[in-house]
């Protein structure tokens, strides 16, 4: 199995980033394999397919670049380089690494996601990244920037929640089913894939985790001073918070307040919801206020946080408005409830 070996410093120091090059990177490889990472982003794709098609059309050499450097065992060095910097960084700087590689490097990185044979002529050239990281911009102007603020909100949240299960149950729970045959292993061991590679040993480094919202996963590391490892959004976040909040209860309880109840199908804390919504911190408090008050919401304690989600009223109300069924009104309370390979894709 692919192992990485680090001691307790390098764990301490791990944290989660967003990478705005990540989720372009990911956005393309679903463009490019022309499936939907999961069913709320199909019409999504239905939108920007024809598009993508016509553009890499246009240029055959970065259809080439792309189509030899994403491979489902292996994805080439260049095009994946590891976040830097404090924050999210922007995505021109990131493209700008894309931009700046060695054309040999860039062959070379290529050569290897081949399978280490020689590259057709289409890619024996000096522009390799120059086309590639033009390719990426267009990703990532085309089809991700207009949905950005709303990504970005499901990357925050994410993130808040593996924060949370790493509080409450160590790196173990967090870092378990973050992606397909990952997991803690315990006494410095960190497996990343089920590959049967020498374990490389990262004491020392700046390790990262990248959340991107489509279904891809990989590593990738700028040796020996940084490793990544970029994993699915959990389902929920992904799928569920994409839903559209149904009509009759937007007019029933205000679109903000109906909003929070239909994500609240699944247990979530303030922090969670006000990466979803873009709400202020204490707008979501009076909304979840309001909706205990009413019975619709529960809430309770998980270690250090408190979490909310749906109560047996709250579901058949958010179920009735989203069928649009008649009949019998929803009782509801009046009582307050407390409650690699490198990089390995997909």
């Amino acid at each position: 199995m692919g192992l990485w070996l680090l001691d307790t410093d390098t764990l301490a120091r791990s944290r989660f980033v967003i990478s705005p090059l990540a989720e372009t990177v990911a956005t393309l490889i679903d463009l490019e394999e022309a499936v939907a990472s999961h069913p709320a982003q199909q019409k999504w794709l239905e939108a920007h397919l024809r598009a993508y098609r016509e553009q890499v059309g246009r240029d055959p050499v970065a259809a080439a670049v792309i189509r030899a450097g994403y491979h489902h065992s292996w994805i080439a060095d260049f095009l994946i380089p590891a976040p830097v910097g404090d924050g999210i960084p922007h995505i021109d700087e990131e493209l700008h690494r894309v931009r700046t590689t060695p054309s040999a490097c860039a062959r070379a990185d290529l050569a290897t996601a081949l399978g280490g044979g020689p590259l057709p002529p289409v890619l024996r050239r000096d522009d390799l990244p120059e086309r590639a990281a033009a390719l990426l911009e267009w990703v990532w102007t085309r089809t991700v920037l207009p949905d950005w603020e709303r990504r970005r909100r499901i990357l925050e949240a994410d993130i808040v929640a593996r924060t949370q299960q790493l509080s409450e149950g160590g790196w173990a729970t967090a870092l378990d089913g973050l992606r397909p045959r990952t997991r803690w292993l315990g006494e410095g061991q960190l497996q990343i894939n089920a590959h049967d590679n020498p374990p490389r040993d990262i004491a020392g480094a700046q390790l990262l985790f990248v959340p991107v919202t489509p279904r891809s996963a990989w590593v990738t590391w700028d040796e020996p001073h940084r490793y990544a490892v970029v994993y699915p959004c959990s389902g929920v976040l992904t799928g569920r918070e994409a839903r559209p909040t149904p009509h009759a209860l937007r007019a029933l309880l205000g679109p903000q307040r109906a909003r929070a109840l239909t994500l609240l199908s699944t247990p979530m804390s303030t922090t969670q919801l006000v990466a979803l919504t873009g709400l202020a911190l204490g707008s979501v408090g009076r909304h979840l206020k309001v909706l205990l008050d009413a019975g619709l919401v529960r809430r309770r304690r998980a270690g250090r946080s408190v979490l909310y989600y749906r109560s047996e009223a709250g579901d058949h109300l958010v179920e009735a408005a989203r069928h649009g069924r008649s009949g019998h009104p929803v009782a509801v309370s009046t009582q307050r409830t407390s409650g690699a390979s490198k990089h390995d894709a997909n």
